[in-house]
């Protein structure tokens, strides 16, 4: 049975929600992120990385401007990151968990998301369509950072 839990900030526990689903992966998270300058987000992204899970990120162009972004932290630590620079603004705040839970809404992965913002987070599970189309969405905006045509199909377990 599908489940939706919903997160509202400032610190409605957005961000300790998104470490527990991150520490809980076994293959795969992909990222694709506005703003991401979270901490603890980037430490459970790099602790998953170095349990073996496969992590790929997707970062918006203003993150090449941090003086030493989240970004920089991830991408140090070996993770695949891409800067989506094909879009005026890739405003996308998603994570696809081991192609079973898609982390959505308006929530940044950012401190002033969590502390400041008034942001919403969706955790959803037990949705194979949701993340079909999330999966093709990805690799779609990762293929154009790469110069693959958006017209191709990707293939994905979903």
């Amino acid at each position: 049975m599908p489940s939706i839990d919903v997160f509202f900030s400032p610190k409605g526990g957005a961000t300790d929600t998104i470490v527990q689903e991150l520490s809980r992966s076994k293959k795969e998270i992909l990222v694709q992120a506005y703003s991401f300058t979270s901490a603890p987000i980037a430490k459970a992204l790099v602790d998953a990385h170095k349990r073996g899970v496969k992590v790929t990120v997707v970062l918006d162009k203003s993150q090449r401007s941090e003086k030493y972004s989240s970004a920089d932290f991830v991408n140090n630590a070996g993770i695949l990151t891409y800067i989506d620079d094909k879009h005026t603004i890739a405003h996308n705040k998603i994570m696809i968990i081991d192609q079973a839970v898609v982390i959505t809404g308006s929530f940044n992965f950012t401190k002033a998301a969590e502390e400041k913002n008034a942001e919403n987070l969706l955790v959803i599970k037990g949705e194979p369509g949701l993340v079909k189309n999330t999966l093709r969405t990805f690799w779609i905006i990762w293929g154009t950072q790469k110069g693959i045509r958006e017209d191709l199909e990707y293939q994905f377990d979903a």
